[in-house]
């Protein structure tokens, strides 16, 4: 996937952010939906930077590699945007053996829609829901900060494989 597709899948994105007002009405919703379209493009740009020969790249053995890091910061998105935040939505099934950087790419960019379309679905009283989670009772508002925690974590890392490798990561995108 080339640098002007990713620009274009961005560009698209702030589209489904800019009316979360009109269908929420919750501030907390729509700010954290605006910074997630930034995140999107923040993660799609490091994902580019890594050379492909680089993505099975691991500091240390005990780590995830690059593509495992870009993995698991999709798979988790899709997980608790689909359990936790909108239950309804669809699951995708993803066979991750075997992947290009080009199909890296895609399937982050595709976690990165899904956990904006399950953010779009929130209502305001959905946020104080309770649902149950592995590590104890939890609101859906907290599994919304969890879902953003978590992907600035791993984001975090990569830039230090991006670093050890060489390249400078790109500036970032805050809110």
């Amino acid at each position: 996937m080339n640098s002007t597709r990713i620009a274009f899948m961005v560009a698209l994105t702030p589209l489904l952010a800019g009316s979360l007002h009109a269908q929420t009405g919750d501030s907390l919703i729509v700010e954290l939906s605006r910074k997630w379209v930034h995140a999107k493009a923040y993660a799609l740009k490091m994902a580019e930077l890594m050379p492909e020969s680089s993505y099975d790249f691991k500091p240390v053995a005990s780590e995830m590699s690059y593509k495992e890091q870009m993995l698991h910061l999709a798979d988790n998105i899709v997980w608790l945007s689909t359990s936790y935040l909108s239950p309804n939505m669809a699951k995708p099934k993803i066979d991750t053996s075997h992947l290009s950087k080009a199909d890296v790419i895609k399937i982050v960019g595709e976690a990165y829609d899904i956990g904006l379309r399950a953010q779009a679905s929130l209502s305001p009283a959905q946020l104080d829901k309770q649902v149950k989670f592995f590590a104890g009772p939890m609101t859906v508002r907290q599994i919304l900060l969890l879902l953003h925690d978590h992907q600035s974590h791993h984001l975090g890392q990569m830039i230090v494989y991006l670093r050890l490798k060489g390249i400078r990561p790109p500036d970032y995108v805050g809110w």
